[in-house]
């Protein structure tokens, strides 16, 4: 979350309120029947959900939440004033305190300013990704880099790190890297799986209340 907040609950009764600069990690499982009511603090509503697919060994595990308020987020300074909360992974020799995920994802929140360079080693097995979210940055070593604006995704292939230097007026931008799969991808609303007949099970499984944890 970056303004606003988010109350949130679920069917085995665990219930709380995520603010500004708060993360939840929720690990699906077996299945929860999770709500969410967006609450806006002075008009404003902001955040991010991603989806972290699971490997089919993990997919019917029990579920579990790693939630954490804005303090338990720690923020690394890096040289030239490039700030980076590290919420899963390894940044300027922090560690996040999301854990114990199958895909060893990087999960950082990047505010680089203007003119200022900021580089993260990157797995060389891992995909990985950069979103702008706010203001202007360039990605790649200087002379080669290429340019985004907020509201902008690029996929990064190859190479054992990314390199992003802050445009004119500074940039915000999640980076993101985890280890693939390998696996094929069945998908129905909320259900993820690996094939169309497991899906089909699961469907089966909620509808006669056995699916979920």
């Amino acid at each position: 979350m970056l303004a606003g907040r988010m109350r949130h609950k679920d069917h085995r009764g665990n219930e709380g309120t995520l603010v500004a600069g708060g993360v939840q990690w929720m690990t699906a499982g077996r299945g929860i029947i999770h709500s969410e009511m967006p609450l806006q603090d002075d008009g404003l509503m902001w955040g991010f959900q991603l989806w972290v697919n699971l490997p089919a060994r993990d997919k019917m595990g029990p579920p579990r939440y790693q939630e954490f308020g804005p303090d338990a987020i720690p923020e690394g300074v890096g040289e030239g004033g490039a700030r980076v909360r590290v919420i899963a992974g390894e940044a300027q020799g922090i560690t996040g305190p999301v854990r114990g995920i199958a895909t060893n994802p990087l999960y950082l929140d990047v505010r680089v300013p203007s003119g200022v360079r900021f580089a993260q080693p990157l797995p060389a097995e891992h995909s990985a990704l950069a979103y702008v979210f706010e203001g202007v940055a360039d990605l790649g070593p200087a002379g080669e880099a290429r340019r985004l604006r907020a509201g902008q995704l690029a996929l990064l292939e190859g190479g054992d790190r990314i390199e992003a230097s802050g445009g004119p007026e500074g940039g915000g931008l999640l980076l993101i890297a985890a280890r693939p799969i390998g696996e094929p991808v069945a998908r129905y609303g909320p259900f993820v799986m690996n094939t169309r007949e497991e899906l089909q099970q699961a469907v089966r499984e909620l509808q006669a209340g056995t699916f979920l944890g």
